[in-house]
């Protein structure tokens, strides 16, 4: 009997726990078993936290958030913490203990269910170690190029679009400038969409570095047209013109890249000194994350699971599924980790932000 193991690595996104459904049911009507690994590779690096995933045990996930099999954004086995007998911590490549388990427990292929970081992972099991590997792209910040959409980016922009729906009616209450934060890292999708959908009067995004003389002035524009509130949409990656972005520093141990954050309380603390206005801060934070996931997300979901399995019986190894048009198709994993989409500047979403006044502050 043919046996396959999935892991979801880095940041949770809603629709996880649909992949893995649809992966277990594909298997199941091969005739295959299917584990699943805690915590990313913790459980092939921890038999114990091996889990038979059965129909009965992913029964009804599909519409909850989150995963059942937990995720971290510290699990590299490259480059593992691991605490030593002192009590010290240290980083030392456990990838070799990995790759045994994997051959002793005969699995078939590993499906990889998480973003660039997580795949490239996965790409040097494959290029490295000989693990067959099949990546499935994860991500809410939409911003794996190799695909046209990753799960849970639907249901992040509809959060946020959301809240910025119930933003306005307080903002003009107080005749306030409410700045919202949302994540996305170095790309600027999520407050491109969010945005232009939720009405917002200004969009900072981390691929146009912006001026606050021109976000001001759109601001004090609204007051001369007898709208004396906005709504500003500053994405966490985003930069004023000759600065760096704004993070918190690299966080935790085993921590591949700084926590970013902070921009919009710049922000609004910026604008406030600059017009004079009230300017208050909200950063949606992990609430983009969480809920259960869209339509939308739920089918792309249990479309890329089934896919992974097809890809698996086909031996087809060290490829990525990935969305083109409506079809579903294979990528190498080399090709999906060597950089992220950005937003293009000649889009037809930012000149229709544009056109119908929205600022970029550029």
């Amino acid at each position: 009997m043919k046996k396959i193991v999935i892991s979801t690595g880095g940041g949770d996104a809603p629709g996880l726990n649909a992949v893995i459904y649809s992966v277990v049911m594909a298997s199941q009507s091969r005739g295959w078993e299917v584990y699943g690994s805690r915590q990313g590779y913790l459980g092939l690096l921890d038999a114990d936290e091996l889990i038979r995933l059965t129909p009965e045990d992913v029964a009804d996930i599909t519409p909850t958030g989150g995963t059942i099999l937990g995720s971290t954004n510290k699990g590299n086995p490259f480059a593992m913490p691991v605490e030593n007998l002192a009590g010290e911590i240290q980083i030392r490549d456990v990838s070799d203990r990995v790759m045994k388990n994997f051959l002793r427990m005969g699995f078939l292929c590993h499906i990889a269910v998480g973003g660039d970081g997580s795949l490239e992972i996965a790409h040097r099991f494959a290029t490295e170690k000989g693990m067959q590997v099949i990546g499935v792209p994860k991500t809410i910040d939409n911003d794996l190029q190799a695909t046209q959409m990753t799960f849970g980016y639907d249901t992040a922009v509809s959060t946020a679009t959301e809240a910025l729906d119930k933003l306005h009616s307080t903002a003009k209450s107080h005749d306030r400038v409410l700045v919202v934060e949302v994540m996305g890292r170095d790309s600027g999708w999520i407050a491109l969409n969010s945005g232009i959908s939720g009405g917002a009067d200004v969009i900072l995004i981390p691929e146009i570095p912006f001026d606050f003389d021109t976000v001001c002035e759109k601001i004090n524009d609204n007051v001369l047209h007898d709208k004396h509130y906005a709504i500003v949409v500053v994405a966490e990656g985003a930069k004023a013109r000759d600065h760096e972005a704004i993070h918190k520093g690299d966080g935790e141990v085993g921590r591949s890249e700084k926590i970013l954050g902070g921009i919009g309380e710049y922000v609004a603390r910026e604008i406030s000194l600059r017009t004079g206005k009230d300017s208050r801060s909200l950063v949606l934070g992990h609430l983009q994350r969480g809920g259960s996931p869209t339509t939308f997300d739920r089918l792309l979901a249990l479309r890329f699971g089934a896919t992974a399995v097809r890809l698996a019986e086909n031996g087809d190894f060290d490829q990525m599924v990935a969305l083109s048009g409506d079809q579903m198709i294979a990528v190498p994993l080399a090709e999906a980790v060597k950089g992220r989409k950005k937003v293009p500047l000649d889009s037809d979403k930012v000149l229709t932000a544009r056109e119908i006044g929205i600022c970029f502050g550029d």
